[in-house]
């Protein structure tokens, strides 16, 4: 479908891709990861078409379609409804709503066989194209990323840079393109909608790449990782933690292939130099000096683990206490966030705050930092130090400052020495630490802002999305930091692996009360989804006890004028026609899946794992082709009854 050939892009003199390679096929799910800085979201845009390649090629059949969700979107403004913005993804049936609305507008005047046949054979396209639920699919996918239905028709600019980045996401998806393509897609989605997406994409029918940094969305939504390193694409098929598994066995193989051949090359230099003099070993030691120049060597293992040697100290010991919020209650206008909240943070609790956008996490998180006005009563602890680290954080970094500097200014009394340890453990090595904060990407710049809060003084710390923007290792970096970190702290994440391996106690959000879990995340997940289960279980039984049969009582309809009438029964034609197709369609096809299971039953096809493989991919998608059939026969056999009831009526 899409096939990347001996790769070359260079930025200035530096190679992100030497002759890398990389065949995509429908299906698999590709989970694109690396150090930031390596090239990840440039090889989305080389897809793309947004850059040109400097060597290699990168082709695709003709029937592949591309769609790239990148950060440029955040920016995009427009005063349509998001969902008419959504709406957008469905290019084709808008096109002909449009030419279905201007033949009826025509025939309000001019009632004639030629705008019957016309309007026929629109409506006719309209519905191969699934046109009739395209309002229900846009909302179906807006919900699940998280809008509610009453903000469905509200104009997109009223919303931050995050929800309108959900809005293009829900368009992309419902143009469903071959190559669907997702930079950090997870950054603006809370625990629900990712939940929501790993769904969805388990089920897409295309190709998917997505670079993330959340490695409990890759072990869900993908089935392969391709890994940007030293400016090729490494392959591994499997998840997250299959990769993981891999790329120690494969270290371990080139670990002993490099100690083996240093061994040999040793060996070889050692009889170079025993034997340079003698006449009689001439021939042998200059052959030994060619089989050395011309030796392919094999390099060393890269460690990329970082051991986070360091601990965080602060001078002050706070008391049994932290924080306590009693009575609290806050509310912006007429909408209520937070009511009758009772909670207290103690002395040693790491708390991981999770929930959907929305609920009040970050309220909270500045109500307890002293930054938000609210009714109630909010009582600091005795000797309590705290540091508040949110995005908007990043702003107050000095932009003319170098990165040890900064850091020399946040006052923690280390030495220059102790500081640049500290930056290398946040991938900030050699003349690293000299560069200017204003040339600094997103990431880097919260690495910096990440290393002054943990450096701070601070005996509590207050942590909003710390890990949005930071790579795979950053985010193991602060892990370690927090696990080394003695104070307490309050960290509002939707990654789950990262407040998996940070928190001792969750906080959550219900019915607009902060609420408190014992228990680390995996035990609150468990938890949360029977209670959950529980809830809707009591729910339906309750519905159905308080639903009463009730007698059904024909409507009276209205007559239909005469017009209306001969074109219900041109639709009801149309719709037959279409019905009698698809049921010869479907006989066609589930003949042809029974002879393709006949075919994989016979020996010569099992026993031969491409042919077998062939035939599979063949079989998967006249399987599809047959539900897809299938779907389209119900709605056409619904729209005859309905149909068949109006004519009949008259």
């Amino acid at each position: 479908m899409l096939d990347i050939q001996n790769l070359s892009f260079h930025y200035g003199s530096r190679a992100l891709y030497d002759e890398a390679s990389l065949h995509i096929k429908p299906k698999n799910r590709i989970g694109l990861i690396g150090l930031n800085g390596t090239g990840k979201t440039t090889l989305l845009k080389l897809i793309n078409g947004d850059l040109t390649p400097d060597g290699g090629s990168i082709s695709k059949s003709n029937e592949c379609t591309i769609g790239f969700l990148n950060q440029d979107q955040l920016s995009y403004q427009s005063d349509d409804s998001i969902l008419n913005v959504a709406l957008q993804g469905f290019e084709q049936q808008l096109a002909i709503q449009k030419q279905i609305d201007k033949v009826l507008h025509q025939m309000e005047t001019a009632y004639e066989e030629k705008l019957v046949d016309k309007l026929a054979h629109l409506q006719e396209r309209f519905a191969l194209l699934d046109g009739y639920s395209i309002h229900s699919k846009a909302e179906e996918i807006l919900e699940g990323l998280g809008f509610k239905t009453e903000e469905l028709n509200q104009p997109l600019r009223t919303f931050s840079g995050g929800w309108r980045m959900r809005v293009m996401l829900a368009k992309l998806l419902l143009q469903k393109p071959s190559v669907l393509m997702l930079d950090e897609p997870t950054n603006h989605l809370d625990l629900p909608s990712i939940q929501w997406l790993e769904s969805y994409l388990n089920n897409y029918e295309g190709a998917v790449i997505i670079v993330s940094h959340d490695r409990e969305f890759l072990d869900r939504a993908v089935n392969m990782i391709v890994e940007v390193s030293d400016a090729n694409l490494n392959v591994y098929s499997g998840n997250y933690t299959f990769y993981l598994e891999e790329k120690e066995l494969r270290n371990e193989i080139q670990r002993n292939a490099f100690k083996n051949q240093q061994q040999k090359i040793k060996q070889t230099e050692r009889f170079i130099e025993r034997f340079r003099s003698k006449a009689t070993k001439a021939r042998q030691v200059q052959s030994k000096v060619k089989m050395l120049d011309k030796i392919d060597k094999i390099d060393d293992v890269v460690d990329e683990n970082v051991d986070l040697n360091i601990r965080f100290t602060f001078s002050q010991q706070p008391g049994k206490f932290i924080i306590s919020l009693k009575d609290v209650e806050k509310s912006y206008g007429d909408k209520e966030v937070i009511k009758d909240t009772h909670i207290t943070l103690e002395r040693g609790d790491k708390i991981g705050f999770v929930g959907a956008n929305g609920k009040g996490k970050s309220t909270v998180l500045r109500i307890i930092a002293g930054t938000e006005d609210h009714e109630g009563i909010r009582e600091p602890g005795y000797n309590v130090i705290k540091s508040f680290y949110a995005q908007h954080q990043l702003e107050s970094l000095n932009i003319e400052n170098e990165i040890l500097q900064e850091l020399k200014e946040a006052g923690s009394e280390k030495t220059e020495m102790e500081l640049r340890g500290i930056l290398g453990c946040f991938l900030f090595t050699g003349d690293d630490v000299f560069k200017k904060i204003k040339v600094l990407s997103g990431g880097e710049k919260s690495r910096v802002a990440l290393a002054k809060t943990l450096i701070s003084q601070a005996n509590f710390l207050l942590l909003d999305e710390p890990t949005n923007h930071l790579d795979i290792l950053s985010v193991n970096i602060l892990i370690q930091a927090l696990q080394n970190y003695a104070g307490s702290y309050l960290i509002v994440s939707h990654d789950r692996h990262f407040i998996a391996n940070t928190a001792n106690k969750i906080w959550y959000i219900d019915d607009k009360v902060v609420k408190e879990y014992p228990g680390d995340y995996h035990e609150f997940s468990k938890w949360y989804d029977q209670r959950q289960l529980d809830k809707s279980t009591t729910q339906k039984t309750e519905t159905v006890k308080k639903e009463k049969p009730k007698k059904q009582e024909k409507e009276v309809k209205a007559p239909l004028a005469h017009e209306v009438l001969n074109q219900k029964k041109k639709e009801l034609k149309s719709a037959q026609r279409l019905l009698s197709k698809a049921e010869e369609e479907i006989e066609r096809l589930e003949a042809e899946i029974k002879s393709a299971e006949d075919e994989m039953a016979k020996p010569s096809v099992y026993g031969d794992p491409f042919k077998l493989s062939e035939i599979n991919a063949a079989y998967e998608k006249k399987k599809a082709k047959l539900e897809a059939k299938n779907n389209e026969w119900e709605e056409l056999a619904e729209q005859i009854e309905t149909l068949e009831e109006e004519i009949g009526d008259q």
